[in-house]
């Protein structure tokens, strides 16, 4: 098997396992964060556990651009790589060390699966982008889906930067427990850090124009509804007083 036959059935199996994940949050969430519990194998500690599982995207992305053929064409492969990294070097090692609530654990299970995902989805979108894709015309920097990708992924950034700060903020340092966040986004969805993710990688898709791209955000879209939805109702249950108005994670809509 050539590796355009591999990336072109890894990417397949991607988007098979989005459509399998999404069916199966319907009826099991996701063991991790609030909704972490016993019974499924054993744990390890939260900081390292976002750790292991967010930086494969960092060093597969890395190493794809080091290796690829295009990165001194011009300025564009460096636009993707540092974009990428916006995200993924914050979510690796910053945001783990931000968190606060405890010396908290989160299962192996859901730590590695996420490893498994983030390999394989940086390996397929930078590959894509460096060395397999059919690359990009002198004028994209002006198309009007890069352009509009790129305002799309630095909004949905900013709204997930700030959402993570509201909820990283609800907490006293050393203090447990949980909170109903207010402000911002919160005041119309209950889990306004994955609607910022999904506008952002929704730009991503758009700005590379890439079936890779397209193929992430369906995952993420996948993973996140369902969790945010599950979210949203154990606020619910928790709170009684809790905004009735407020959605899930699109404003006015879910």
């Amino acid at each position: 098997m050539t590796e355009p036959q591999l990336h072109t059935t890894l990417l397949l199996v991607m988007l098979a396992l989005a459509v399998i994940t999404f069916v199966a949050l319907q009826f099991v969430t996701a063991p991790y964060g609030k909704f972490t519990r016993r019974g499924w194998g054993p744990t390890v500690n939260r900081t390292a556990g976002w750790v292991i599982m967010e930086s494969p995207s960092v060093w597969t992305f890395a190493l794809c651009f080091a290796l690829g053929g295009r990165t001194t064409d011009d300025a564009l492969p460096w636009v993707f790589l540092s974009l990428w990294m916006l995200h993924y070097v914050n979510r690796s090692f910053v945001f783990p060390f931000r968190l606060r609530g405890g010396a908290q654990n989160m299962t192996l299970l859901a730590a590695g699966l996420a490893f498994v995902f983030t390999a394989a989805n940086g390996y397929l979108n930078a590959r894509w982008l460096y060395t397999l894709g059919p690359g990009y015309p002198p004028g994209w920097w002006t198309d009007p889906r890069f352009l509009g990708g790129v305002a799309l992924f630095l909004g949905g950034f900013a709204i997930n930067q700030h959402a993570d700060h509201v909820l990283i903020n609800l907490r006293q340092p050393g203090e447990t427990g949980y909170k109903i966040p207010r402000g911002g986004l919160f005041e119309y969805v209950s889990a306004a850090n994955y609607f910022g993710e999904l506008i952002e990688w929704t730009g991503w898709a758009l700005l590379t124009w890439s079936l890779p791209g397209l193929v992430f955000v369906l995952w993420t879209a996948a993973n996140l509804v369902p969790r945010a939805l599950a979210q949203h109702r154990w606020y619910r249950e928790k709170f009684p007083d809790y905004p009735t108005k407020r959605k899930a994670v699109i404003p006015f809509v879910l």
